[in-house]
């Protein structure tokens, strides 16, 4: 199993618009309908008003590979670089 914790530092005041394209785009359920994801799912941070937290949950490595080729992951890249001034991610192998 592969878990990604995904910090994205948003530029300010735009988190609610740069979550609002990808939930309009459906880029989120894209993601969730591919074969090997079993938890893709945004959190507002609370102390922070322009981070968004991204936790990922996937079957395994080879379904991280495969998620990481869809088009609706290069669109994702597309509006982070609209709307993200920073991406942290931590990945744990369980």
């Amino acid at each position: 199993m592969e878990i990604l914790n995904v910090t994205y530092k948003c530029k300010e005041g735009m988190r609610e618009e740069f979550l609002e394209a990808i939930l309009a785009e459906g880029l989120d359920e894209a993601s969730r309908a591919e074969a090997g994801n079993i938890k893709y799912d945004f959190y507002l941070a609370f102390d922070d008003p322009d981070e968004l937290f991204l936790f990922e949950k996937w079957r395994d490595a080879e379904a991280v590979k495969s998620h990481n080729t869809e088009p609706h992951f290069r669109r994702f890249g597309e509006l982070k670089a609209e709307f993200v001034l920073e991406t942290v991610l931590e990945r744990y192998s369980k």
